[in-house]
């Protein structure tokens, strides 16, 4: 006797989708759309989780914030920091990929060696930077031996954003450089054996070839580099506290002492809705620069 079929409201593909997706929308709902939604709610109030709790007071903390010359000032610094930082981030791991793409001996070993930064964890990194640049730290002993007087380097409001930068971009490396590597491998070789070919030097293999083949790679390194940097916290909390005079303050330090040192919840939270917004621009630059 053949079998009878019975068609089951599964084989309409748009249900199917919508039951396999709908634990995922739960999901993302729940931790992301919600938090993000309560975020900007927050932003608009005053008060919150305090006895009388949060009350509706407008634009009033976006007011307080363009006013505030501290959180101007830390726009100013986290500006300076995220464009020092996404520069040699992008650059150095770049040349690195190039390089390590040739066949050599120990290529593996130097990968591996450069990436490691990466998995470190960046507290125990900081710990580590704070240590070297201490006033009697390893570095100033060295800089004594050639003559040069002990640095204050963390005391100092020129020198200690720089070594917050040095320290962010010696973590950035690995990441990035295996981001080009992978980029590199997927650029036809008979481009570079045609160019070649024709006598094209490796200069000029590298402007006509090498870059044009890594634009979308380059994008997403980028934006994924300049997001990591915008969200910096843990080098300000280990190494500086901010200081020194407000100095090396950035955005999330700065929400994170508005909102868990001085407890106001709603400034915190449209200083926190900027940042947002922020990366929300840095994707959608992204998905427009490489929507082919």
């Amino acid at each position: 006797m053949p079998k009878i079929y019975t068609k089951s409201w599964l084989d309409n593909d748009t249900v199917a989708a919508g039951v396999f997706l709908t634990p995922a929308v739960i999901l993302l709902s729940i931790f992301v759309f919600f938090p993000i939604f309560y975020l900007f709610y927050l932003s608009f109030t005053a008060g919150s989780f305090t006895a009388n709790g949060a009350y509706w007071v407008g634009l009033k903390n976006y007011w307080r914030l363009f006013l505030n010359p501290d959180f101007l000032q830390v726009m100013g610094n986290t500006a300076y920091f995220t464009i020092a930082t996404v520069i040699p981030s992008l650059i150095i791991p770049l040349g690195l990929a190039v390089l390590l793409n040739q066949n050599f001996p120990f290529q593996g070993v130097l990968r591996t060696a450069y990436f490691l930064p990466s998995i470190i964890s960046i507290v125990a990194a900081g710990l580590g930077f704070r240590w070297l640049f201490q006033l009697y730290g390893p570095v100033n002993s060295i800089l004594e031996t050639v003559g040069i007087k002990p640095i204050a380097w963390l005391g100092d409001t020129f020198w200690a954003m720089p070594i917050l930068i040095i320290l962010s971009v010696w973590k950035q490396l690995g990441f990035n450089m295996v981001v080009f590597l992978a980029g590199l491998q997927a650029i036809p070789s008979s481009r570079y054996e045609a160019a070649e070919l024709d006598g094209a030097n490796s200069w000029q293999q590298f402007w006509y070839i090498t870059l044009p083949g890594l634009q979308p790679t380059f994008i997403f390194a980028l934006v994924t580099t300049g997001i990591f940097t915008l969200r910096s916290f843990e080098q300000v909390y280990v190494i500086t506290g901010g200081g020194p005079l407000n100095s090396t303050n950035l955005l999330v330090y700065y929400i994170y002492q508005e909102a868990f040192g001085q407890f106001d919840f709603g400034y915190a939270a449209a200083a926190a809705t900027i940042l947002l917004a922020i990366a929300l621009v840095l994707v959608y630059f992204q998905l427009r620069t490489t929507k082919e």
